[in-house]
């Protein structure tokens, strides 16, 4: 059975192409092996950055397979750690994703482009949550979209499941640039080889506190750091790259980051 996801590793860089024509929709057999892909990159200190794409030219993913769930796979079924598509819901991913939408994106695939950090589009990238005209809730992007760009405009797009465009997109925020389709991959290499030179530790520190602070008052989140009750920001200010970001700063050199 050919695998549904291609993956390179570029240094520190993981690359994963999710490669299942004609349309790269995700069953519960992909979304269990994306989770473990996922749960690998967030394990190995080794790696520092991972960037998402789709196979071809046409689809980044429509999320849902819908031709396996009439052959029997349960839309509540098990997806694996991280839950539908290996990302959404996994815990401690404290490394930068970077999505690189090369198409279509909608229902389960644009949840899971918002569960990347960064968001770069083709031109010919279009979005869309169409889970309304079959009678059902797209349940992840209910929760982060009315987050990510104006409420109304989300709100819009849940509820009647209409499409937007690359520019659209960007221009609501939800994307954080448009490239020439021939360019996508270029870009997210570049970024993400210049995040895999940054200090890992902060990363992690920085995921942590935008990920529990999202529903805390700004004092709660301050005093919860002050109090050292976040693990990633106490490792960080005990590590060894914290000192050598000072000495490097002093020295009027780059520094050398080791993510301890």
């Amino acid at each position: 059975m050919t695998s549904p996801l291609k993956t390179t590793r570029n240094g520190a860089v993981l690359e994963v192409v999710l490669d299942r024509p004609k349309a790269n929709a995700i069953d519960l057999a992909t979304s269990r092996a994306m989770g473990e892909v996922f749960t690998d990159f967030r394990d190995d200190d080794s790696l520092r950055v991972a960037i998402i794409t789709g196979a071809g030219e046409k689809f980044f993913c429509p999320g849902w397979d819908l031709k396996a769930a009439a052959e029997g796979d349960a839309v509540d079924g098990d997806y694996g750690k991280g839950g539908f598509g290996g990302l959404q819901e996994l815990r401690g991913l404290n490394k930068p994703v970077i999505a690189a939408v090369n198409g279509i994106a909608c229902g389960g695939g644009l949840e899971l482009a918002l569960s990347a950090d960064i968001i770069l589009a083709a031109s010919h990238a279009s979005f869309a949550l169409p889970e309304i005209r079959s009678g059902t809730v797209a349940d992840a992007a209910s929760i982060k979209l009315p987050k990510r760009i104006p409420y109304h405009i989300a709100m819009e797009m849940l509820f009647t499941g209409r499409w937007i465009d690359a520019e659209e997109a960007a221009r609501w925020g939800l994307v954080n640039r448009i490239l020439p389709a021939d360019d996508l991959m270029a870009e997210a290499r570049a970024m993400a080889q210049q995040l895999a030179k940054g200090p890992p530790l902060v990363f992690a520190a920085i995921k942590e506190i935008v990920r529990e602070a999202e529903d805390m008052k700004f004092q709660d989140a301050m005093n919860r750091i002050t109090k050292s009750q976040f693990a990633t920001v106490e490792r960080l200010y005990r590590s060894e790259d914290q000192l050598e970001g000072a000495r490097a700063f002093s020295e009027k050199r780059d520094p050398v980051w080791k993510g301890r």
